[in-house]
């Protein structure tokens, strides 16, 4: 039987042409490469290369199993990306969320409460999360609505509620409540992973245009050196050192009060 070591040298030897490179290449000696070679073509039993003085070149049938040896190998690497990554499954809790800010809470509960698990975690659009949850493909996801399924696991987790943050002297500064209806037709500042958020607030201020930053730095210092609102929430405790001279005003809308909800197989995993 043929080697995988083998069949990579055999491609080696297919690429660069020469025994001499080759074995430059792979460090090894042109004698043991010239044994490989020769031990490769008994295997096959058939003639797999052209002999001249001083050198060999692959025939037809040659290149034809190096076509089949490229193809060995690329299967070998993928059965081996395979079963580590089965491994790694079977090592790790994969949290698909609809928003960042659960995360915060969720996954050092998780890390106490599983610390031989790999805990994972990306934001993921709504039908997908109830999706990759049924199929397994992550073992808990975070929604923020309440979902009827037989299959899963709904649990209440955690409250979420939006407010805009704007300067002393906005339009809107002074009111109490402000409402979609009232923001709509302002811009905003906007942070870049959100989640759904992103999606609810254009879809509820169609007439707003949003500056959206992925740097958190620069957007940090675009509210501090800006008039432009912003959004914030009574999650985001890390987020108000910069919000010192702004007003904070809550979004009197049922979409900006969210009840997040744990979901994950029934009898599975525990939060």
């Amino acid at each position: 039987m043929l080697e995988l070591n083998e069949l990579e040298q055999l491609t080696a030897f297919a690429d660069l042409g020469t025994l001499s490179k080759t074995a430059d290449a792979l460090h090894i000696s042109q004698p043991t490469l010239t044994r490989t070679m020769q031990h490769i073509e008994e295997t096959f039993g058939v003639p797999l290369f052209i002999r001249g003085k001083n050198r060999i070149t692959l025939n037809e049938t040659g290149q034809k199993a190096v076509a089949y040896a490229r193809q060995l190998l690329a299967d070998a690497r993928n059965a081996i990306e395979q079963v580590r990554s089965y491994d790694r499954k079977l090592h790790t809790i994969a949290v698909e969320s609809c928003a960042p800010a659960p995360l915060w809470t969720l996954l050092p509960r998780l890390t106490e409460k599983y610390p031989e698990q790999t805990i994972s975690s990306k934001l993921v659009p709504i039908p997908d999360i109830i999706q990759n949850v049924k199929n397994g493909a992550c073992q808990m996801g975070i929604l923020p609505f309440f979902t009827e399924d037989a299959t899963l696991d709904c649990t209440p987790f955690l409250r979420e509620s939006l407010s805009i943050c704007v300067t002393k002297d906005h339009a809107l500064s002074g009111h109490s409540l402000v409402t979609f209806e009232m923001l709509n037709g302002f811009n905003f500042l906007l942070r870049s992973e959100i989640g759904f958020w992103n999606e609810m607030c254009r879809q509820k201020m169609p007439a707003s245009r949003f500056l959206v930053q992925q740097d958190d730095y620069e957007f940090r210092e675009l509210i501090r050196n800006s008039t432009l609102p912003c959004f914030t929430t009574n999650l985001a405790t890390d987020f108000f050192d910069v919000l010192e001279d702004r007003e904070i005003i809550p979004v009197d809308d049922a979409e900006a009060d969210v009840m997040y909800h744990v979901i994950r197989l029934k009898g599975r995993i525990t939060i």
